[in-house]
């Protein structure tokens, strides 16, 4: 079992910032990477950021150069830094984690999710 303890988010108006927060506990011993999705209304959880335990980021292309993953191993936490947010990236965001060879898989654990929403 995993369990996330997700913070941050909010609403912001469109050119601002956010940062997400989440921190996981349980048996994380599995996974080599964490990650964040977003899922949009009536649509799929999508990846929106993932990152492996020794680093090395990947990230979508619609917030590639406006978002930042990082994360604090000795925390087993996991941030998403939004700039230059869009009112296209109102969602809800959910942190995960998994394993990362060649793509990320996730595995079946998802946190409460955080509502940010990005006013025009």
């Amino acid at each position: 079992q995993v369990q996330f303890v997700e913070s941050g988010g909010g609403s912001v108006q469109a050119g601002g910032s956010l940062r997400l927060s989440c921190v996981a506990s349980g048996a994380l011993f599995r996974f080599n990477a964490m990650a964040w999705y977003r899922q949009f209304p009536g649509k799929a959880r999508e990846l929106v950021a993932n990152i492996h335990n020794g680093g090395r980021p990947r990230y979508a292309d619609a917030v590639e150069g406006r978002f930042t993953i990082s994360r604090d191993n000795a925390k087993n936490s996991v941030y998403l830094q939004m700039n230059s947010l869009k009112p296209e990236d109102t969602a809800v965001y959910y942190c995960n984690i998994g394993i990362r060879g060649v793509a990320y898989r996730p595995a079946n654990y998802w946190g409460q999710g955080i509502q940010v929403t990005v006013s025009s």
